[in-house]
Parts: C-alpha cells; structure tokens; sequence
C-alpha cells in the first residue's frame, strides 16, 4: 500500500523537486505550491483538510508558516541544505571563475560551513554565517549580506528564494538550496521513519521487573508475588502477557506502544515508585525491544541487570540497534506536568526525526549541562555516539529549532573553531514560561 506524502514546494522549485521524486515509487504525492509565504498556510489547510496524509516534506520557512495547522501525530521532514549542498554551490563559483573568498553565507549551520571549508581549503575566517534561525526576516539577511561584503567583491550563497530574489542584481548570489539528491535522501528518510514507527509499535517488547534483594528467601518470594499482582492490574498492562519468572523476577511481554505508555517515553517508570509504596521494595526494571520476542526478553534481562547496578530502583532500555537509554525512574529527566506534554514529547520527537527515548535522553543531558553550551563532540560523548554521528545529530536539532547556535569555540590551540550550542529541548517539551511551545521550524 502506498503512503500518502505532501510536499510543500516553492513555485520556483518545482521542477527540481519533481526531478527529486521521479525515480521513487511506493508513494503518492500530494503537492502544495506557493509563490509568496502568506498563500502557505491556507493551501496547507485545504491539503490536510481534504487528504489522508502518512506525513510531510517541508522546507524550514513553510515549516514555520504552517506547522500549526498540521496534526500533532503527523510525521514531518523538514529540508535543509546539508554540506554537498553548500560544496556544490562553491564549485559553481569556481567554475564561473570566481575567488573562493570573500563570500556569505546564510541558513547553512556553522558546523557545515566549517566541515566543507576546511574540506576544500578555504579561509574560514573570510567567510561569513548567517545560520537559519525562525525570526529571520528577508530583509534582514540581506542587511547582513551587504555588511558582509561591503568592502567589496566576493559574493553570496543563500537557500532562501525570497532572499536570492531580492539581491540579484545588486551582489552576485548563487542558490544553495538543496538539490535533488538530498531532497530525495530526506524523503527516503521520511518514508523510512514511517514504515519504521508503524513496524515498531507492532513489534514486540518485553519487560523484566526484579525484587531487589532483602532479608531471607520467604521475604523475597512474598515481594516477588505482590510485585506480580502490582503488574497485572496496571492498566496500561491490561493487554500484556504477565508471567511469573521464580526467584525476584517477573517478565511482561507486549506491544512496543504499550511499553512506551507505561515508561511515559522511556522517561520514568512510576509502577517502580507504586512497588516501593505499596509493597516497601525496591524494583529494578529492565525493557527489551529486538527483532522477536525471544531477543527482547534477552535485552531486557540485561537491561534490568544494569538498573540492579545503580544505588536506587531504576529502569533501563535496550534495543537490538545498540541504543541504551537510563536510568529512568527516580533519577531520569524530569517527568512532563501533563498528558498533553507528555504527547507533545511523541509529536516532537516524530517531527524531528528522532525516537522519544533519544530525545528524552537529550533532555536528561540538558538539564545535566545547566544551560551550560557544549560542542558536537562533547554532546557526542555525552550520547556514546561518534563525532560525525554528534555532528549530524545536532545539524537534525538545529534545524528544528531545539538547539541555539552560541557561536565559535578554539577547542585546540591548533586546527579550525567548532561551533558551541545550547540545547532548547525541554522548553520545547514542557511549554515556556507564557504557556507557548517554542518553536520547532
């Protein structure tokens, strides 16, 4: 069965969008054209209204005219030029014979301007960025342009039609929107995070609860028994299959969805503080999600013997992936004040691309750092991903507003700045202090 895909294009880039999608199939598009920013949320409108859409592709300027018509649990992409984008358009320049500097450069992040020039050896320090950021306004990109190159010669790269329009004929401007390879890489990764999330919730996971050890064998079997009544008449357990394991364990078998009902996301495990009222135990919690459910049981097993380590009933998830996500419970990111937030946590993590449990771990890290910005690399660290995968992590929270660029950083006294940022995510999560979310475009 085919999936139902909008695309909300720029009358001005039709064309390459059409040659992005051509070679696709599996997918039905649904097209929304415009020419100027106010026609965007009304043709939006009618296309939500009259079609049944699995998700959407939308550039980061439509995005932001639009997004609150859209329905909270519809998957969205959000394109961005990437860094072939940006090497393409400084070929280009060369190839009309063009000095590689000085030139300006806006909506491309920091960390991508600097990747592709220090990839092709040009001076960083004569070229100058003008991140994509929601309250940017036309004119004001080109202030900062002409300010850029007022001295004379160089010229502009910019991914904003409204902003290349406006400055032809008075600078040299060159369009580094994305072209169609990476138009077609997003909406692969769209159609792919659909199929995946449909896939997932309903895939089996399992769950294992442990009685943490106290006092003789009869104490434990009693715990163990009440901790299994405890979990069958949880309601989001209702559907589970609940079995008694022996010895401090019980194990639940399910959906995925109904795991990520009971953990709120993967971010706290309130049936563990319900043991400790009402049973005056301690519970480790372990969740599983693999490919069966005889792996799922394996991970979760492993995943509550790493919450038996911590010093305080916990839970842990593992996924087949690598992925690990804890301690959740007690010590996990602060809980969301309501259901609402709790379902604008799914929306925002599907609008962005990521699983609720990378992005409840990300808001953990935040509230670890403080305020206090961080590099890639060091949020790379904190995340036990690679650099490059740092890298790209934060590129995908940039460009949905849930990371703010804090400019530059010498992390070594020899090699290029790296671009310092502050996460945005628990704002986005919980409200800000006038009761509107920020924004995510």
């Amino acid at each position: 069965m085919s999936l139902s895909i909008g695309l909300v294009v720029h009358a001005s880039r039709r064309g390459v969008f059409e040659e992005a999608v051509e070679p696709l199939s599996g997918i039905s598009l649904k097209w929304v054209t415009y020419g100027h920013e106010h026609e965007i949320r009304p043709r939006v409108q009618s296309l939500a209204d009259g079609h049944a859409l699995d998700g959407l592709l939308v550039g980061a300027v439509p995005y932001r005219a639009c997004r609150d018509v859209l329905s909270p649990g519809l998957p969205v992409a959000v394109t961005r030029s990437s860094a072939l984008d940006l090497a393409l358009a400084l070929s280009q320049a060369q190839a009309r014979g063009w000095q590689p500097v000085p030139v300006s450069i806006d909506t491309f992040d920091h960390e991508v301007v600097s990747e592709v020039t220090e990839a092709l050896h040009i001076d960083r320090t004569r070229v100058a960025c003008l991140p994509y950021a929601d309250d940017q306004y036309v004119d004001e990109i080109c202030a900062f342009h002409q300010r850029s190159l007022r001295e004379g010669g160089g010229y502009v790269i910019t991914a904003r039609t409204a902003v290349l329009r406006q400055l032809r004929g008075t600078l040299r401007v060159l369009n580094g929107s994305p072209v169609p390879s990476s138009i077609r890489s997003e909406l692969h990764e769209l159609v792919l995070r659909i199929r995946s999330e449909r896939a997932g919730a309903a895939g089996f996971a399992a769950g294992v609860f442990c009685v943490n050890r106290r006092g003789g064998h009869g104490d434990l079997e009693r715990s163990r028994m009440g901790l299994l009544h405890l979990l069958r008449a949880t309601p989001e357990l209702s559907d589970a299959w609940i079995e008694n394991r022996g010895r401090r364990g019980v194990v639940v078998l399910g959906r995925r969805t109904l795991f990520e009902r009971l953990s709120r996301d993967w971010l706290v495990v309130p049936v563990l503080d319900q043991a400790q009222e009402a049973l005056g135990v301690g519970v480790s919690a372990g969740f599983g999600v693999g490919p069966s459910a005889r792996s799922s049981v394996m991970l979760a097993e492993r995943a509550a013997a790493r919450a038996e380590s911590e010093d305080r009933p916990c839970g842990y998830l593992m996924e087949d992936s690598g992925l690990v996500i804890g301690p959740m419970g007690l010590g996990g990111p602060p809980q969301p004040r309501s259901d609402q937030e709790q379902g604008d946590l799914s929306g925002l993590a599907r609008t962005v691309g990521l699983s609720p449990a990378t992005l409840s771990r990300l808001a953990a890290i935040e509230g670890d750092l403080a305020g206090r910005a961080v590099t890639p690399s060091e949020l790379a660290d904190a995340m036990a991903v690679t650099d490059p995968s740092g890298r790209r992590l934060v590129r995908k929270l940039h460009a949905h507003g849930l990371v703010t660029s804090e400019g530059l950083a010498q992390t070594h006294r020899k090699g290029r700045p790296t671009g310092l940022y502050r996460l945005a995510i628990v704002a986005a999560m919980t409200g800000v202090a006038d009761g509107d979310a920020l924004p995510t475009g």
